[in-house]
């Protein structure tokens, strides 16, 4: 779980990567989907087919021609939330961020996907250890919805140094008086640009004159980015057969891994303030806790035990 949680939280940050040196997100996703599926199909034919071969746990391949139906409809439902969490995902990483986007995205599946797991999973986890780690989770969310604020907080503060430039800005903005003739040009100009628009758009994007050249730079982030995520959901697979998926759910701390990049490669909180630092630190503590305790939690629960 521990190589899960660490490939799941590199990949968005390869994705950020991506997007601030300008490539097209439908291309890298396009990559990510094909090397992602490249590893889970490589998965489902080696350690899926390892082990015995018993009715209770039938290999892959046996499962292919059997008669189970809800079970791949289940399956397909939960690729397709999969399919467009990332999709979301992947435009939230160019408006707020790596840091705040995996954290909420981590708290939604925690509290959700690892109550909903506890239930589920019949006689795996203790709820005495489970439930105060999603605690720490919600928690570590709040502080770093304080830690963003901050952050923002901070980078306003060294706008304010720019405004004499903004009020020059401002006063260059005053409408200029001249007679009709220079308005009726002004209009005549702007329809004319108006009407030049959609054409000019049209073939900015359907490249009908085939000026475009190949969106090739960068592919091979993308491709490792899809490899990261698709081991990674491996591994949380394989870790939820055996500790149970509650405990799996550990690797939604992803947020801790995402964080460290969004620090020292996107210099993300570079110059904040010694109050987001203190709150940033705290977050990452609280999920660490939180990690633990998921871990913890996988154990068999006592018969007598009963979620209060």
């Amino acid at each position: 779980m521990i190589v899960s949680l660490w490939c799941l939280g590199s990949w968005p940050a390869l994705f950020n990567l991506l997007e601030r040196r300008g490539r097209v997100p439908m291309h890298t996703y396009l990559d990510y989907t094909f090397s992602n599926y490249s590893v889970a199909l490589l998965f489902a034919l080696t350690v899926g087919n390892i082990g015995p071969d018993t009715p209770q746990s039938p290999n892959f391949l046996k499962q292919l021609s059997q008669e189970n139906g809800p079970s791949v409809a289940f399956g397909l439902a939960g690729g397709l939330a999969l399919c467009l969490g990332n999709i979301c995902l992947q435009y939230s990483l160019a408006f707020v961020g790596i840091s705040l986007t995996e954290v909420v995205s981590a708290s939604v599946a925690v509290v959700l996907g690892t109550t909903a797991n506890y239930f589920l999973d019949d006689g795996l986890n203790r709820a005495s250890i489970l439930f105060p780690g999603v605690a720490c989770f919600l928690v570590a969310v709040v502080l770093g919805s304080f830690c963003h604020a901050s952050n923002v907080a901070d980078m306003q503060t060294k706008i304010k140094a720019a405004e004499p430039l903004s009020q020059m800005l401002e006063d260059m903005k005053s409408p200029m008086k001249g007679s009709e003739e220079f308005t009726a040009l002004l209009v005549n100009s702007s329809n004319n640009h108006e009407a030049s628009f959609s054409p000019l758009f049209n073939v900015a994007t359907n490249d009908q004159f085939h000026l475009l050249k190949p969106d090739r730079e960068g592919r091979h982030i993308a491709i490792v980015a899809g490899l990261l995520c698709g081991v990674g959901n491996g591994f949380q697979f394989m870790g939820g057969q055996a500790a149970g998926y509650a405990a799996a759910d550990a690797v939604q701390a992803l947020p801790l891994v995402g964080t460290l990049w969004g620090v020292f490669l996107f210099k993300e909180y570079h110059g904040s303030s010694r109050k987001t630092y203190i709150l940033l630190i705290g977050m990452l503590l609280m999920f660490l806790t939180a990690v633990v305790m998921l871990v913890a939690s996988s154990m068999p629960r006592h018969g007598s035990e009963t979620l209060t």
